[in-house]
């Protein structure tokens, strides 16, 4: 049985407040490549409506020398609260993104420190910045400067286990002018392996006066809740777990808010999502949607009796309407089973 100690009831019980910004949910949906687009942003948020979303993260030099705003910075009037996510290694180029973000209508500007992919940190981006604090901190310095907004900054704990540099490095966020870490508990050498080290999380958690966010792990309500009372954080960021799931934001933070646990989606419930989400993404992109699909639906086709055919189906869909009848299908074949039969396939952890 999940509860809530007093102590934790009390702190969740006002606004997260980041600068002079308010969000009434301590649990966010974090910026996940290729993922929070703007159709899956709006799932999660019809599940959570007063979490704050991320987009994708934007690259600042493709923003310099274009002067066009990306598709993936595109956002609706009503999906607030919303943060655009930014990285590169350049002050200027990301001071000058800021202020696109804000025109756009952001209501924070978070710089992504803690991505691990190679293609981002040898250019000098994402986790590359814990090695380089110096220009971390110009960054921040540069976006405060530049914007009217609060920033916030996501990043890992450290390079690797050697350079585990995470308490330095987010005191030097703070003096920098940072109004938020959100702090994952790993680093950039594990990728997403191995358990996340959220005793980190504590650490900076006790020595910072800003809001850090506990991120790493959370994959459901019973570890959100343990993420929070073993770290003392001042909120959960839910990434990976969202995945083919976009209820997840949603059910911490009624849980958080009430004490109760919503009653889980059935697997005929999270097909009849992935309908919605296949249709909307092609309503959006096109047939680059339904492509971009493809990753989302094999993720929603999990835990249930037939879920590995339905995956395989959904893997190379290239037409929107042959994957909403390959899910109708299944939905179909779930309805005519006895509850035993749709727990026959256990659940699959994917990993990006």
């Amino acid at each position: 049985m999940i509860s809530l100690s007093p102590s934790l009831q009390a702190r969740l019980s006002t606004p997260l407040k980041i600068g002079s910004f308010e969000v009434k949910s301590r649990v966010l949906q974090s910026p996940l490549s290729g993922v929070t687009d703007m159709v899956f942003r709006r799932l999660v948020r019809r599940y959570a409506p007063e979490s704050m979303m991320y987009t994708e993260m934007v690259n600042a030099t493709g923003l310099h020398y274009v002067k066009e705003l990306p598709k993936i910075m595109e956002i609706d009037d009503n999906e607030r609260p919303i943060s655009i996510q930014l990285f590169d290694c350049r002050p200027d180029f990301l001071a000058e993104a800021a202020v696109m973000a804000v025109e756009e209508g952001a209501d924070t500007v978070d710089i992504n420190m803690g991505c691990p992919v190679n293609k981002i940190t040898k250019n000098g981006g994402g986790s590359s910045l814990l090695r380089q604090p110096e220009v971390a901190e110009a960054i921040v310095r540069a976006v405060v400067k530049a914007v009217n907004v609060p920033v916030t900054v996501k990043t890992r704990i450290g390079w690797t286990d050697q350079e585990i540099t995470i308490l330095d490095f987010a005191k030097r966020m703070e003096d920098a002018g940072a109004q938020m870490i959100t702090v994952h508990g790993r680093t950039r050498a594990q990728g997403y392996n191995g358990p996340a080290k959220w005793e980190w999380i504590k650490k900076v958690k006790e020595i910072l006066s800003i809001p850090v966010i506990g991120n790493g792990d959370i994959f459901s309500v019973e570890a959100a809740v343990r993420c929070l009372e073993e770290t003392g954080a001042d909120g959960v960021m839910c990434s990976r777990g969202t995945l083919g799931y976009p209820f997840l934001v949603g059910e911490v933070d009624y849980f958080l808010k009430t004490g109760n646990l919503l009653e889980p989606p059935t697997p005929i419930q999270r097909l009849e999502c992935a309908k919605e989400h296949l249709q909307a993404l092609w309503e959006y992109k096109g047939d680059r949607g339904v492509r971009q699909a493809r990753k989302h639906m094999t993720w929603y086709a999990k835990g249930f009796a037939g879920a590995s055919e339905l995956r395989g189906q959904l893997a190379v869909v290239d037409k929107v309407e042959h994957g909403l009848e390959f899910i109708d299908r299944a939905i179909e074949r779930l309805a005519n089973c006895n509850w035993q039969e749709v727990e026959g396939e256990e659940p699959i952890l994917v990993e990006v």
